[in-house]
């Protein structure tokens, strides 16, 4: 196909197809969530042709996805490789698939029974990689191999599959073969490690203190097996590690991804980067030069480039100059030829399913897996019904505003609400519930009289730069216990904020965790505590759902 153009347009197409942009899995133009990263169709059209050879994709329902990647296709008139950041199942990002719970759910598991938990993992992943296959995904930006030994990782947190080396490699390597074995790709990430760090690259560079020693003591091993299971693809952390290189993050670093990964890891698979248009990267270089300087360091796609044009242009540029090798780059594009040829191998026991597919829900077996995910990883102690209602269902999350795991009808709201539980939501976004006082830090009275269901969904989360949110909820916990208050406590997400919290509590109090945050998490915690159909409560349709019955105005 080459042949056809002079070589100036043989050039910008290899650096086209070198390229992963990102756009929303709906079809149409209004719907997108992020229109700042997410390109219009115009633009994403006319990239296509140009030859950019991967998308994202984020947001939308099963079957629409369907449509949007079949329609991509079509549009680049060639093979894509078409991702997305499914770490917890494509139900996570596409509503209408398997949303599993957090990796770190089975990191738990394997404290108890190993064998379990790594028949798990595998499971786990061949649900995802199945279900991406459905869809017209061919390509799973998962597994995390960080090692999340650090319970103040604010990125990372659940997402890991451990807290130990050897936890998190045999887990991320059965997620691997899961998934590859259904004819998709997997992808380890972030090498050489992001676990343990306190801040967020999506916010700032981390800095990881570490020598080499500690790295090859922690940091690498899940790397290691997930490279000798046969990980398709690996992508790079935006942070520094001085001991291999004090001047650039891992990402646009010759010593990590070409010295380290490639050769001494023995790495043949795709490198490609994070986001370049996170702040680590974003903040510190412009869009176009971040794009050279990654593929100078051995990355061989580049991930969500600020300026796709731009940073073809400048990767063309550099070629022209001398500073990037053409027979690098021809490296790179067979590395991303032969992944594609790879998927079309190695389909699994059946070829793509029809366009309908997942439109009625997960098959039966994905189902029972994702229950058995939660209710092996759900912890409780005493037991419902929770004492002393109805009162208040006070609830605690990051963003209410178009909050996938908590619609209306959410169970957080519709088990509470249908027992006669008023709801009432700290989201960070309305009035503050707080008095200032550090003792007592939620002013009671604007709450209203009774007791309090007390529900925080807690975990670290890109982009909002902590792990377990920065409210005092010791402070409350003991608050509303010395008011005789504390009715229940529901905790989804974070372990480290429930044994916090969980070691407050008065022996009488109803308490649980789900690592999960979706509607199966929560529907089976408040069945522990007394709601829905093993309470005797059941969601009503005419029932107050998500109406505030508090006001937090002076």
């Amino acid at each position: 196909m080459a042949d056809r153009f002079d070589p100036p347009q043989v050039l910008d197409r290899l650096a086209a197809e070198l390229l992963v942009v990102r756009c929303s899995g709906h079809l149409a133009d209004p719907q997108r969530r992020y229109p700042r990263w997410e390109l219009d169709n115009a633009a994403l059209q006319r990239l296509l042709q140009r030859g950019v050879g991967g998308v994202i994709l984020l947001g939308g329902c099963a079957a629409e996805l369907r449509q949007r990647t079949r329609q991509l296709e079509a549009w680049a008139g060639a093979p894509l490789l078409l991702c997305a950041d499914v770490e917890e199942g494509v139900g996570q990002r596409f509503e209408g698939a398997s949303w599993l719970v957090p990796p770190l759910a089975l990191a738990r598991i394997h404290a108890e029974d190993p064998a379990l938990a790594i028949d798990l993992a595998r499971r786990y992943g061949a649900c995802t990689g199945r279900e991406a296959r459905q869809l017209g995904l061919n390509w799973v930006l998962a597994p995390v191999c960080d090692v999340n030994n650090n319970p103040a990782n604010p990125v990372i947190n659940v997402r890991a599959w451990g807290e130990d080396p050897a936890t998190a490699g045999a887990l991320a390597a059965a997620f691997c073969r899961g998934v590859q074995a259904e004819g998709v790709l997997a992808c380890a990430k972030h090498f050489p490690g992001h676990g343990d760090t306190a801040s967020d690259s999506h916010l700032e560079l981390p800095l990881i203190p570490h020598g080499r020693e500690r790295l090859e003591a922690v940091e690498l091993p899940p790397f290691r097996e997930a490279i000798a299971t046969g990980v398709a693809a690996v992508m790079t952390a935006h942070l520094l590690l001085p001991a291999i290189d004090a001047d650039h993050p891992a990402t646009l670093s010759r010593a990590v991804l070409t010295g380290l990964l490639r050769q001494q890891l023995g790495f043949e698979g795709l490198i490609v980067t994070d986001a370049l248009v996170m702040e680590a990267i974003a903040g510190r270089y412009g869009p176009s030069e971040a794009a050279v300087l990654a593929l100078e360091a051995g990355a061989d796609l580049v991930l969500m480039p600020e300026d796709a044009d731009g940073a073809i242009e400048a990767i063309v540029a550099a070629v022209a100059s001398g500073r990037l090798s053409l027979e690098q780059l021809r490296a790179s594009q067979q590395r991303r030829r032969r992944a594609l040829e790879r998927c079309s191998a190695d389909g699994g026991d059946s070829a793509p399913a029809p366009l309908g597919a997942l439109s009625n829900g997960p098959a039966p077996p994905d189902q029972a897996l994702a229950l058995e995910l939660v209710r092996r990883s759900l912890v409780s102690r005493g037991r419902g019904p929770v004492p002393g209602g109805p009162g208040v269902n006070l609830i605690r999350l990051d963003n209410s505003l178009a909050c996938p795991f908590l619609p209306a009808g959410a169970p957080a709201l519709a088990l509470p609400a249908a027992a006669g539980w008023r709801t009432c939501l700290i989201d960070g976004q309305g009035p503050s519930p707080w008095s200032g006082d550090g003792e007592a830090p939620l002013v009671l009275e604007r709450l209203g009289d009774g007791p309090v269901l007390l529900q925080l969904f807690v975990r670290g989360n890109p982009f909002r730069g902590r792990a377990d949110g920065a409210d005092p909820w010791p402070a409350v916990i003991r608050q509303l216990q010395a008011a005789g208050r504390l009715a229940g406590l529901a905790v989804y997400g974070s372990p480290y904020a429930w044994e916090t919290l969980a070691a407050l509590l008065d022996p009488r109090v109803p308490a649980a965790w789900s690592p999960g945050q979706m509607a199966l998490a929560q529907g089976e915690l408040l069945g522990r505590l007394g709601f829905g159909p093993q309470g005797g409560a059941t969601p009503d349709d005419d029932a107050p759902r998500a109406a505030l019955a508090v006001d937090f105005t002076d």
